[in-house]
């Protein structure tokens, strides 16, 4: 089985610092078209995020917790059901004592890929990962994953990504497969 592991802020939605509300979220362009393609195309979609907000104490683990159960019910209601969320709650600068220190979960760090793996049986060589930043990449490498995809705005950074996408709406054609076109509510 193959996946299609997705970070979550300025990939799935716009990073605006700490994202916990519902309210304050706001969809990427692309993002709901592009998942369900993937879908189609055979990939699990799994989202793989860090969240030191929790650790730095700005939110709680069941204000994300609610966060990602409405997330999972809008990419269902669109034809791209996320078979997981994995997120990394630590820190090692938090001021939450228990989220507090050095892990393997959080990105560069391989740990939540590797738990999907696991949990999942993934195919991490058939698999891909989407990240908006070098962590992202280097969790994706670190883990096996055989496809590497930086979304970058205008040229990036050098980066160890295989692929770089200047938008979502790039990623179906570069990789062979069709856009799901059906009308889908918004």
């Amino acid at each position: 089985m193959k996946a299609a592991f997705l970070d979550r802020d300025g990939v799935i939605n716009r990073d605006t610092g700490y994202v916990h509300r519902i309210e304050d979220v706001h969809f990427l362009p692309g993002i709901f078209e592009v998942c369900a393609a993937l879908h189609g195309a055979g990939y699990r979609l799994m989202v793989v995020t860090n969240q030191a907000g929790i650790a730095r104490g700005i939110y709680t683990l069941g204000e994300m917790e609610a966060l990602h159960a409405w997330m999972r019910e809008q990419f269902g209601l669109r034809g791209a059901p996320l078979a997981d969320i994995y997120f990394c709650p630590h820190h090692p600068e938090g001021v939450v004592p228990e989220f507090t220190r050095t892990c393997e979960c959080r990105k560069p760090k391989p740990g939540m890929i590797l738990r999907a793996r696991d949990e999942h049986g993934v195919d991490l060589a058939a698999s891909l990962l989407l990240g908006n930043q070098e962590t992202d990449i280097g969790a994706g490498i670190a883990a096996g994953v055989g496809l590497t995809v930086l979304l970058a705005d205008g040229i990036p950074p050098t980066t160890r990504a295989k692929m770089v996408v200047g938008s979502l709406e790039e990623l179906p054609g570069r990789l062979g497969i069709a856009t799901w076109t059906q009308s889908m509510p918004r």
